[in-house]
């Protein structure tokens, strides 16, 4: 009776949904930049990242650096599709580098990031960031999900490696985006420190997860010694966080650490 009790005391900390709140839902969201699917020891292997995701039980992933019949670093796969048919979720995926294919009769050529969710995806769009010139062309990919009749809005970005100056424009675009959106989840490889000015514009609009939900440093790069916190999950106002962590499921299968957090998202918006 004891253990029954303790039990049930730590369920009701971890997630006080229904009982917060008549109608509210439960989201278990996933940010991990796949490396293309290569991991730190140099293999490339989807199975690898599919298994990452299955063993986190997240109903929406957000995956950065996927290519789509990119070259044969990735065998020419589409590893959006591939994922998607892999784990039996719907996807969307978002081409921010987006050529033409090398022989006709060939699908195009395209590298950026993608939404997998359990939930029915009812709308999407992806929307170019700002770029200087000699940067690579960034993206903010939404969808929106049908979560058993709450819309929710999950965003998903990948920004400037080595500009600063681009990513401040970034956050700055992704933050008039998002405007009001209250059921709002972002999530992405920022590439910058939790106290950059960018990370600042994305933290005075939304819920930084990591300092609410979270323990430790939150650590995510490089994989396998990780010591910086780049990659987030933010939340609007009608989000709650209520656990985060670093998955430490498989090290190798790339070089970031994915980025599991557990929200509550009202159902009055």
């Amino acid at each position: 009776m004891t253990l029954a009790l303790a039990l049930a005391g730590i369920l009701a900390s971890l997630v006080p949904a229904a009982s917060a709140e008549h109608g509210a839902r439960v989201l278990a969201t996933l940010s991990f930049n796949i490396h293309h699917a290569e991991g730190t020891d140099g293999v490339l292997d989807l199975d690898r990242i599919a298994g990452v995701i299955r063993a986190s039980r997240a109903d929406v992933v957000a995956l950065q650096e996927v290519d789509r019949h990119y070259s044969g670093r990735s065998e020419w796969v589409d590893q959006a599709g591939e994922l998607a048919r892999r784990l039996d979720l719907h996807v969307v995926f978002g081409a921010n580098i987006d050529r033409d294919p090398p022989a006709e009769g060939r699908p195009r050529v395209q590298y950026g990031t993608a939404i997998l969710s359990r939930h029915p995806i009812v709308d999407w769009d992806n929307t170019y960031l700002y770029r200087s010139p000699g940067q690579e062309q960034r993206g903010l990919l939404h969808a929106e999900l049908d979560v058993h009749g709450v819309p929710v809005h999950v965003y998903n970005t990948h920004l400037a490696a080595s500009s600063a100056l681009d990513r401040r424009h970034q956050t700055a675009e992704i933050v008039e985006l998002i405007g009001d959106t209250r059921r709002a989840v972002l999530l992405g490889d920022i590439n910058a420190l939790p106290d950059a000015p960018e990370v600042a514009t994305l933290s005075s609009a939304l819920t930084d997860v990591w300092p609410v939900s979270g323990r430790g440093d939150g650590a995510t790069y490089p994989a396998e010694d990780p010591d910086r916190r780049i990659d987030y999950v933010f939340t609007g106002p009608a989000v709650r966080p209520l656990v985060s962590r670093v998955q430490l499921t498989d090290p190798a299968a790339s070089d970031h650490l994915p980025l599991f957090s557990r929200v509550l998202v009202s159902a009055r918006g």
